[in-house]
């Protein structure tokens, strides 16, 4: 793959919005760090992202969207989050919000948790491009993971040229770090998930009140704090190259004949991904009681790492 080089022009945003209107994956420029686009609602898209960054987990993405009534549509706002909006959007500021039923996003995008993290970035280019998609759009930092994050087109291309279509030239971020992450759901304290381009002191004094330091342990947010995580209600059983007795089985790859669902026939990881959550869902609304979910092997390489971790989360003890 070819990874085209966009001006940021009317131009290079009309292009950029028709890529990722279509599935494909654009970095495009914030006043943070540039951002590695898929459509937010499209699972393929956002496994993709995971795939090009080489992601080791499904550690829940930002929907970056024009405008706080854009916002609203995907989470449940409260006096403080609309307090903090109005603040500080457009800006540097994520929102991790009660994800509100129906939100056109994927559950990828939130790594199977209620919740959705939004922002409303500040740069022009960013807003001009998300105003002609004209939905939400899921970006990551455009680098692979682990690595510094990229203020610069040619950043981008150093990292993940080759992987992914395109990036859309906004020339050098002004902020230069990620945005701040805020955790405002089920009524809890506001918690600070990560700093970030809005200081906390800012932040405070909208507020009126103090900021919590880091996650809450008991009702985490992000994924990976608890062994057993996004658990359906049948038990889960793992490593199933064929199905057991009486079971659903939920297969991978050909030789899964007769499996009710099959996450990628052609043992493709992105599209396993891209169709994880929705399966699980399918089949525990689907199992009886005391029936099972079995699952076919997943190797262990790739977006199959992140795939097994949290097979193995909803496979375990609770």
């Amino acid at each position: 793959m070819e990874t085209e080089v966009l001006a940021g022009d009317a131009a290079g945003i009309a292009r950029a919005a028709a890529l990722l209107r279509a599935g494909r994956l654009v970095a495009f420029p914030t006043e943070t760090v540039y951002g590695l686009g898929g459509l937010a609602s499209d699972p393929a898209a956002v496994a993709a992202i995971y795939a090009a960054k080489g992601r080791p987990q499904f550690n829940p993405l930002i929907a970056h969207v024009a405008s706080v009534a854009a916002a609203r549509s995907l989470g449940r706002f409260d006096t403080r989050a609309e307090a903090l909006a109005a603040a500080f959007w457009p800006g540097p500021l994520t929102l991790v919000l009660d994800r509100l039923l129906g939100a056109p996003v994927a559950d990828l995008l939130s790594a199977g948790l209620p919740t959705v993290a939004i922002r409303v970035p500040a740069h022009d280019l960013a807003r001009a491009l998300l105003k002609q998609v004209g939905a939400a759009v899921a970006a990551p930092s455009a680098n692979p993971s682990g690595k510094v994050s990229p203020t610069t087109a040619a950043h981008v291309r150093e990292g993940l040229g080759g992987r992914i279509d395109a990036v859309l030239d906004g020339g050098p971020c002004a902020v230069g770090v990620e945005s701040t992450i805020l955790s405002l759901v089920s009524d809890g304290p506001v918690r600070l998930l990560r700093p970030g381009g809005v200081p906390v002191e800012a932040i405070e004094s909208v507020l009126g009140a103090p900021v919590v330091l880091g996650p809450d342990e008991a009702r985490p947010t992000a994924p990976g704090q608890l062994a057993s995580h996004y658990a359906p209600r049948a038990q889960v059983v793992l490593e199933a190259a064929m199905r057991p007795e009486g079971a659903l089985w939920l297969g991978f790859g050909p030789g899964c004949d007769g499996a009710e669902i099959n996450l990628s026939e052609t043992s493709d990881p992105v599209e396993a991904a891209a169709r994880l959550f929705a399966a699980l869902r399918t089949l525990d609304a689907r199992a009886a009681p005391e029936q099972v979910i079995a699952v076919a092997p997943v190797p262990d390489t790739g977006l199959g790492r992140a795939i097994n971790d949290r097979l193995r989360r909803a496979a375990a003890p609770r």
